[in-house]
């Protein structure tokens, strides 16, 4: 099939690259000329696992090109997909002012029958609005599909090439056939595609979305209240996560949910229900309950340390809001940096794939207050105390003995739980985690 993907950012190149690799023609437009030269050159704009190796394998096939080109996207393609950025405004609702000139660009240069897909996360009634600035601009028969996508940083690939399911919100019985064959090689296993009306697709992103946010918020809730009783939330998580109903997924407790979706989402569905008149108390309630855990470890800081931490250092270990991405938007890290540095703490942080990310985003305090470094026990030397943030696998095995030798103290602080406290304890490393009993700190030579 011949395909147009408006936007080369994390969506859109995720599916652009994944689509071509079925074997459709794909087309990814943007107008940003530099990010599109960079594509051209091979230079992937994002990191994902396995990302770069499908989209240079699809370029070199010729199955898929990157142009500024809209007229000729619009002009060549039967599939067009709308994957630009839809940021949340003040008010918590979804801007959709570069959807909208999307669909203005679209009606404006049609030539035949075309499927607009919504690829973007969109609030209820915006193919609506797609619909309504493409009829403006054209006489040609057109059809809009609300797609969600459901695509999990670091691993997107694989989310797009074997989905749990695939939504199709549209009344139109072409284009539901159309969008049927199209995303048919990647549901052989018998995973669902789910035909609906527009807004219905529409809410189902923001309703998935929010189920897990209020998941991970519970989770929290409850370790919280672990460290009030006494109670170990990792056997309450095994406990309660071997009920079918529940399960075991979402359940971890930590330093609190970012990334670009989980926020966003719940606070544009809040504002989109206030618009109908109605209050979603739970999900009012699951963004309090993620600010205040981003605070929990800040905490345990102040408790072992003091308010005033100047002259302290701390190194920290993850930056990115979850392993394997660069991505940094509302990570837990960004509320610690600034924290720190507020009571007057240095920073020595390190991330496997996120430096250049917090290059820019701590432009003012790099090489100042907040050093960052290439390998994990380079931040180390004469640091205070060491925090983790970020899950990522490097950091699940380290070498203790080398930690204990290089920190001033012996002192962990864990936001992702991911070192047994009896082995800490053991080791003579004072440690701290999220909703687990901190064991008796044994001193050794």
């Amino acid at each position: 099939m011949r395909v147009g993907v408006f936007g080369t950012g994390y969506v859109g190149l995720v599916a652009g690259a994944c689509m071509a690799d079925a074997g459709n023609d794909v087309i990814g437009v943007d107008i940003d000329t530099e990010k599109i030269n960079k594509l051209k050159n091979g230079i992937i704009p994002i990191y994902e696992p396995g990302l770069e190796e499908i989209v240079k394998k699809n370029v070199e096939q010729d199955r898929l090109v990157f142009t500024t080109d809209i007229k000729y996207t619009v002009e060549k393609s039967k599939i067009l997909f709308i994957a630009v950025g839809t940021p949340p405004q003040e008010d918590g609702s979804a801007d959709l002012q570069h959807v909208l000139a999307v669909a203005r660009d679209i009606g404006k240069y049609m030539n035949e029958f075309k499927v607009i897909v919504n690829k973007s996360t969109v609030p209820v009634g915006t193919a609506e609005l797609v619909k309504n600035e493409v009829a403006k601009l054209t006489d040609y028969d057109f059809a809009v599909v609300s797609n969600p996508e459901f695509l999990k940083e670091g691993a997107a690939v694989e989310d797009f090439m074997k989905p749990d399911r695939v939504i199709i919100g549209t009344d139109n019985e072409e284009a539901a056939e159309i969008m049927k064959n199209l995303y048919a090689p990647f549901v052989r296993t018998g995973k669902p595609m789910i035909v609906m009306d527009n807004k219905s697709a529409e809410l189902t992103k923001y309703a998935a979305n929010s189920m897990l946010a209020t998941k991970i918020s519970f989770m929290n809730e409850i370790a919280n209240l672990c460290d009030a009783v006494g109670a170990n939330v990792e056997m309450v998580r095994r406990g309660i996560g071997s009920d079918r109903r529940i399960g075991p997924y979402f359940i971890f407790p930590g330093a609190g949910y970012g990334g670009s979706c989980f926020p966003k989402d719940v606070k544009a569905i809040i504002r989109t229900a206030s618009e109908y008149g109605q209050e979603l108390k739970i999900l009012k309630a699951v963004e309090e309950v993620n600010d205040n855990q981003k605070t929990v470890l800040m905490g345990k800081i102040i408790e072992q340390f003091g308010q005033d931490l100047k002259g302290r250092t701390f190194a920290m270990w993850g930056l990115s809001f979850k392993p394997n991405t660069d991505d940094m938007r509302e990570a837990p890290s960004l509320y610690m940096v600034k924290a720190l540095l507020e009571r007057g703490a240095k920073i020595y942080a390190h991330d496997p794939e996120a430096l250049e990310e917090a290059k820019w985003r701590f432009a003012d305090e790099v090489d100042k207050s907040v050093f960052l470094f290439k390998k994990r026990y380079d931040a180390l030397e004469g640091a205070d105390a060491l925090i983790i943030m970020t899950e990522w696998n490097a950091f699940r095995e380290p070498d203790f003995y080398l930690i204990k030798e290089m920190l001033t103290e012996p002192v962990i602080f864990d936001g992702r739980n991911l070192y047994d406290p009896a082995r800490m304890s053991k080791l003579g490393i004072k440690y701290f985690s999220i909703g687990r009993p901190q064991p008796k700190f044994i001193v050794q030579a």
